[in-house]
């Protein structure tokens, strides 16, 4: 029963989040995804999206949306084994291996359920895992569901991660591992690009070091994928890592599209296990039909017809945090990537710098506080986006300069 106790208790939490500056508020959208957006019927310029490429709101996108729902309809009703398999998902899975030059990938509704679902199914007791410290949440539920060694490494710290590595025994358990004697796995773990950050994982001496101490090498290249790389394949493809990385997670649902889907891929033996073993796929509805319709299209079409949207990625990117640092604003990542943390570190003053650029200035963005960064390294993180235009890069720019002298950040 939700007494009356217990409804206090929560008021009382919720109170002390709002009094932590860590309370986050929602503002819903009129309409579509894009540059700009309506918000309760104010235009606001939209500088906190995923949407990279600027494929979300895109008519294009849409048209073939609706193709794929006149040919296969708006759902499956079924999980994959049972009859929610359609050929649109298994043409996608095949493409997405053959994207990012893996033998074979399988879908979830989300990257998030890609990475609660892998660990727990290919480790075991006898196993351990190594994990930079500032992995999505996602990586870090999935292994909280395993019972393999847990092992956190200093964020993109190759000496912390090699000790790690050459401390950890061949079997934590001291057995001979549980599944039929099989040699105990190790699995290093890491996001290709720390959405926090911006920042990309040192790769090469991540796989490196795989080699080294006979250890497996998984990526989450969901804000990477479609972004990085000479052909958008991503952080594997700019830190040259192809082929040296064992597992691949990412999404549908930044970059390659903007709406939702997620997969995991890799070694066609690993890809049919998880097909058996793991839960979000085994137990969850498969992925709405025209998602995987639509998202088959965007790779498909990725080195043709979508070919010169990155160029402008690129060229925003610069724009914006150039100007950024000539204003003397404190910035993270490494401005490889669209992702552009203004570091501005108290809890309370992001909040409300990040509400006066939504509420006066018209620039949509959001305060990212604990428990989403650690304490005391509170921030906005402004993400860039091909479909922005240089006037609307300059606006933001501008109302940041306005922001930050009202507020003696700069």
């Amino acid at each position: 029963m939700f007494s009356k106790d217990l409804q206090k208790q929560f008021q009382q939490e919720i109170a002390e989040i709002k009094e932590a500056g860590t309370y986050k508020e929602e503002a819903p959208i009129s309409g579509r995804q894009g540059a700009e957006i309506d918000v309760a019927g104010k235009k606001l310029l939209n500088f906190c999206s995923n949407n990279y490429l600027g494929l979300a709101g895109s008519e294009l996108l849409s048209d073939v949306a609706k193709q794929a729902l006149d040919q296969i309809g708006f759902g499956m009703s079924s999980v994959r084994f049972i009859c929610g398999t359609g050929e649109v998902h298994k043409k996608l899975e095949a493409e997405a291996a053959k994207f990012f030059g893996l033998e074979d990938a399988i879908l979830y509704s989300s990257c998030f359920d890609a990475n609660t679902g892998l660990f727990e199914a290919i480790l075991t007791a006898d196993d351990a895992i190594f994990s930079d410290e500032l992995n999505h949440a996602s990586i870090i539920d999935g292994i909280r569901l395993c019972k393999a060694e847990r092992n956190i490494y200093k964020h993109s710290d190759m000496t912390d991660l090699e000790e790690k590595l050459s401390s950890t025994g061949s079997s934590p358990s001291g057995g001979g591992g549980r599944e039929g004697g099989r040699s105990p796995r190790k699995l290093i773990v890491t996001d290709g690009v720390f959405s926090m950050d911006g920042d990309t994982a040192k790769l090469k001496e991540i796989c490196d070091l795989a080699e080294k101490y006979d250890a497996l090498v998984m990526v989450d290249d969901s804000h990477a994928s479609g972004v990085l790389g000479k052909s958008g394949r991503g952080s594997i493809e700019s830190e040259g890592v192809m082929g040296r990385v064992d597992i691949l997670t990412s999404t549908f649902g930044k970059a390659l599209g903007g709406a939702s889907g997620g997969f995991t891929a890799g070694k066609k033996e690993l890809i049919q296990y998880l097909r058996q073993r793991s839960r979000p796929y085994l137990f969850s509805n498969t992925l709405v039909p025209e998602v995987a319709f639509t998202a088959l299209y965007v790779l498909q079409n990725f080195d043709t017809k979508l070919k010169d949207i990155r160029g402008s990625l690129s060229e925003n990117t610069a724009l914006f945090r150039a100007q950024m640092e000539k204003l003397a604003f404190r910035l993270g990542g490494d401005g490889s990537h669209p992702i552009t943390p203004v570091m501005i570190m108290d809890e309370k003053l992001t909040v409300r710098v990040a509400d006066t650029l939504l509420k006066e200035k018209g620039i949509y963005v959001r305060g990212f506080t604990y428990p989403v960064v650690p304490k005391d390294k509170a921030r906005i993180r402004v993400q860039i986006s091909a479909a922005h235009t240089e006037d609307q890069i300059n606006s933001a720019v501008k109302a940041f300069a306005e922001v930050g002298k009202e507020f003696k950040i700069i």
